[in-house]
């Protein structure tokens, strides 16, 4: 795989298995994440499937998911 920069096409990073949540609803509007060789991690969105997608380091990604576990962003759904 080539290097992966923010903002780069999702269909640039060539073998990413792409994962939603089971939560996601049926009209797909979802955010996809896909681990990347060496650790890092893309997020798209699911209904631009060939638009930009957005790289994390891991330690960003398990920061992200701590706070979403812990309630930090629920402000943001109510």
């Amino acid at each position: 795989m080539r290097h992966t920069y923010n903002g780069m096409a999702a269909t640039e990073l060539r073998g990413a298995v792409w994962q939603k949540s089971l939560r996601s609803n049926s009209q797909g509007n979802c955010v996809e994440l896909a681990k990347l060789p060496g650790g890092d991690v893309a997020v798209r969105n699911s209904r631009h499937p060939d638009g930009p997608a957005l790289i994390y380091t891991r330690a960003e990604i398990e920061a992200l998911i701590l706070g979403v576990k812990d309630g930090e962003f629920d402000g943001l759904i109510q």
